[in-house]
């Protein structure tokens, strides 16, 4: 599909819908919108930006999985009598369409979204979009194969599981996991309530941080969502450190997965990461506890008694998943919880000191036929390095590996701990090769003119910080710049009008609120932070000193910068 910016929405819609009938997968949706409402949007969002409004996603079209609600439409969850009509839709939808995106309509899933495979349907098995006789992977099946199939530019998912990133690697898209409560879940039908999160799939990881930024937020509707922490981490390490499975714990891949994984490792060495090997056991052991265990009873509590019903339109393996939760006991539930707090504890210290853990996303690539032989033993196998991750707060990004296992998609994820997302994102882009895009906005400016810039002695406090570069940068002409005599030597800025200084280099880096602070509290002195004027007329934070040091010290405005003054002498 053409990029937003070359087409009109108008047109967008219109080649939406050529490609739906092209393709003919009608068993990728629940509830396909009519064409003609959806042009006569297109045509109002068209009005809209003629009159000159922000609509930073207009014309984007989104697929949403069909136990999210969108109002004015029904909600099935993948089972018909279950079935409600909206009358509100999801916050994070909401936040997409307030930004110009128009929603095709609903898609398909692994029912009651339980299970990994995207045949679990009574609106049919979701085939994958490159290879019918292969899964799609679910429960997001029928929103990964509508990005897949390039229908839509967008698709919302949900993953307790693994369910917005295991289809995402059938298909070799990418799939955005946010931390738990980031991306609210208000207006989800609830499949483990603690543990689900709402989920977006696009064709590039561009996009989906996009989408995934613009609808990131608290939410008063949704107990359970979350701000970024004051001290939220803005970057990776300019030199990362990532961590990856010893080769005992990727046994379960296939043999073609596993190569793959390890062409995918070698390609990140190439690039001068740093990969070590770690023992991830106590992660994999910590997965059974999401089926194995009873938190399984969350599903039932979910919708527990509507399938106590017996509804015709049940999928027999979801019944019986969510059927048997009923039986388990409080006392089991109470010691699981204990078990995935010190599984939570124990994560963190095995991430402590990497950028993120690379892991294939999942084990293998079954065909639907092979699925109905085995329909539990195999969906276990796909879960394989998913299923821990909501369980013990870890948020992850998956995106294509290597480009093939065997002439099929192979996928990898990077996994990180709660609100660490941007360093996923930052990881992912290595792996992709793009650009790496700001998820995180809760962020401060900050300038920086000596001993912080990078490849002085002082930029490790920054990385420290997790702060982020955000470009070059010059001051107004009314500043003067000086040698101050510190260790580690290090200049002093110091404003003394408009005209009577002069242009003086430096670089910006993006900062949390929390990070800003404790490095004002460590700032030694002569040292200060306060409000910097810039060429550009933007105004930011940045470092200065006292006049009276700054009267003491050598001027060497006529430098333009540090850098500069340093290489002069």
């Amino acid at each position: 599909m053409p990029a937003p910016d070359t087409v009109t929405p108008t047109a967008r819609v219109a080649a939406a819908y050529a490609r739906i009938a092209e393709v003919d997968r009608p068993e990728v949706w629940i509830t396909l919108r009519p064409q003609d409402e959806l042009h006569t949007e297109a045509a109002e969002l068209e009005r809209r930006l003629d009159a000159g409004e922000d609509l930073p996603l207009a014309g984007l079209l989104v697929a949403v999985k069909d136990n999210v609600d969108v109002a004015g439409l029904p909600t099935t969850a993948a089972c018909p009598e279950f079935g409600y009509p909206a009358t509100e839709t999801a916050a994070a939808v909401q936040r997409l369409v307030s930004a110009g995106a128009l929603v095709l309509g609903k898609t398909n899933l692994d029912q009651f979204a339980t299970g990994l495979v995207g045949t679990r349907s009574p609106y049919g098995a979701v085939r994958n979009a490159a290879h019918p006789e292969l899964i799609s992977g679910g429960s997001s099946s029928g929103s990964a194969v509508a990005v897949a199939l390039g229908i839509a530019d967008l698709a919302i998912g949900t993953d307790t599981a693994g369910s917005g990133r295991v289809p995402a690697a059938l298909h070799g898209i990418v799939g955005i996991k946010a931390s738990l409560g980031v991306i609210p879940a208000h207006g989800v039908v609830p499949a483990c309530a603690d543990y689900d999160a709402v989920t977006v799939f696009a064709g590039d990881l561009d996009l989906a941080v996009t989408a995934a930024r613009t609808m990131a937020g608290p939410e008063p509707r949704d107990p359970r969502s979350r701000a970024w922490p004051a001290d939220v981490r803005l970057a990776a390490s300019t030199r990362p450190k990532v961590a990856i499975p010893r080769p005992d714990d990727l046994t379960p891949l296939s043999t073609a997965y596993r190569a793959a994984f390890t062409e995918t490792v070698a390609a990140l060495r190439d690039q001068g990461v740093a990969v070590h090997e770690i023992d991830i056991s106590a992660l994999l052991d910590a997965a059974r506890l999401l089926y194995d265990g009873a938190i399984v009873a969350e599903r039932y509590a979910a919708v527990g008694e509507f399938v106590d019903k017996g509804a015709p339109g049940l999928d027999p393996t979801v019944a019986g998943i969510i059927g048997a939760a009923k039986e388990l006991d409080a006392h089991a539930f109470a010691t699981d919880l204990d078990t995935l707090a010190r599984a939570r504890a124990a994560a963190t210290a095995l991430l402590a000191g990497y950028d993120g853990l690379l892991l294939p996303t999942t084990t293998e690539h079954p065909s639907i036929a092979e699925v109905a032989a085995e329909p539990l033993a195999i969906n276990r196998r796909l879960g394989t390095y998913t299923n821990f991750c909501n369980l013990l707060d870890l948020a992850a990004v998956a995106v294509p590996g290597t480009p093939t296992a065997d002439g099929l998609p192979f996928g990898v994820m990077v996994v990180v701990p709660a609100f660490a997302d941007q360093l996923a994102v930052d990881l992912a882009a290595r792996l992709t090769g793009a650009e790496p895009p700001l998820f995180v906005e809760n962020a401060v400016p900050l300038a920086v003119f000596g001993a912080h810039l990078r490849g002085q002695p002082l930029h490790w406090q920054l990385e420290q910080l997790g702060a982020r570069f955000a470009g070059e940068i010059t001051t107004s002409d009314a500043y003067r710049l000086t040698a101050l005599d510190t260790t580690p030597a290090k200049p002093g800025l110091v404003r003394h009008g408009a005209g009577l200084g002069a242009p003086i280099s430096g670089e910006l880096f993006l900062v949390s609120p929390g990070g800003l602070g404790r490095f004002l509290a460590e700032l030694p002195p002569p040292m200060a932070l306060t409000s910097i004027d810039l060429a550009d007329g933007r105004s930011v934070v940045g470092f200065a000193c006292s006049y009276d040091a700054a009267v003491a010290a050598s001027d060497i405005t006529e430098y333009g910068g540090w850098v500069a003054y340093l290489r002069a002498q």
